[in-house]
């Protein structure tokens, strides 16, 4: 099967750790179907450790990794919606700087496209893992089909940001990434939704994400829950939900995001939210 061409969309900030950021190149570079281009925006200066694994790679690879420079960080949304004007390749596939793509992942993403000429969005499931990629501490596993999605978007957010591959004319035709605190994504989701845009999800991890012991520490604020919030409302106004549903929502995020303790919350998100590693 003859693949087509695709790019790799990162974004990069000063806080970012160096040792990451080459495992997550090096899982792209490495790709049983390799890149085309893999393009980085740097969202504001960054450390002179993260310019010289910059350096290094562009010299390394200089048909394929290219950068632009935001001159302040604008935060992830504004930062992938600039690279994505630039991105020179109509399939793009997202990644950020310190998970591991499994080899195979772009390959499989590609064979659905070619399969399913018409689908505007491709992820998958990823795997979380604390340290070291054996240390394997949870899977989230998403919906497959477009009909499942389209009904899973109604409760909880349908795809892994971090596993997508997409159309760029797609996601531009829906106003590209926009600003939304910590849901840019779930706020892509439900555009491309009001579009009748095609999703599609690969049923096996595609991505290897790392989190940090107190994961979900940023998972309880207000600022978090009424970002959560606003977006059941914009799917209540544009009648995805009812508003019984509607409420039912809020008022689960808000027990969940304001009202519990971060150990219960980790708890919770293990048990209900994630597939335990046998």
């Amino acid at each position: 099967m003859s693949l087509p061409k695709y790019s790799v969309l990162m974004s990069i900030y000063v806080k970012e750790k160096p040792e990451f950021f080459r495992e997550a190149l090096d899982s792209m570079l490495n790709q049983t179907a390799k890149p085309d281009e893999i393009l980085i925006v740097e969202d504001g200066p960054l450390t002179e450790s993260l310019y010289a694994v910059l350096d290094k790679y562009k010299a390394k690879y200089p048909q394929i990794l290219h950068t632009i420079r935001n001159e302040k960080n604008l935060g992830l949304g504004l930062a992938l919606n600039a690279g994505l004007k630039e991105c020179r390749n109509e399939l793009v596939a997202r990644m950020d700087t310190d998970d591991i793509s499994v080899p195979n992942r772009c390959e499989k993403q590609l064979e659905a496209f070619v399969e399913k000429p018409n689908l505007d969005i491709v992820g998958g499931n990823i795997t979380e893992f604390i340290d070291s990629v054996d240390n394997k501490v949870g899977v989230r596993i998403v919906p497959q089909t477009d009909s499942e999605i389209r009904e899973y978007l109604k409760k909880r957010c349908p795809l892994n940001h971090v596993t997508v591959m997409f159309k760029k004319s797609s996601i531009q035709k829906v106003g590209g990434y926009i600003d939304w605190f910590w849901n840019e994504d779930y706020y892509l989701w439900i555009r491309m939704y009001l579009a009748n845009m095609l999703f599609a999800n690969v049923p096996e991890t595609l991505v290897n994400v790392r989190v940090g012991r107190d994961m979900y520490k940023r998972r309880g604020s207000w600022k978090y829950f009424k970002s959560e919030a606003s977006l059941q409302w914009l799917m209540f106004k544009n009648k995805i939900i009812s508003l019984p549903l509607c409420v039912f929502n809020v008022a689960i995020r808000f027990c969940l995001q304001v009202l519990m303790p971060n150990w219960l919350r980790g708890f919770v998100f293990q048990k209900f939210a994630r597939t335990k590693i046998a």
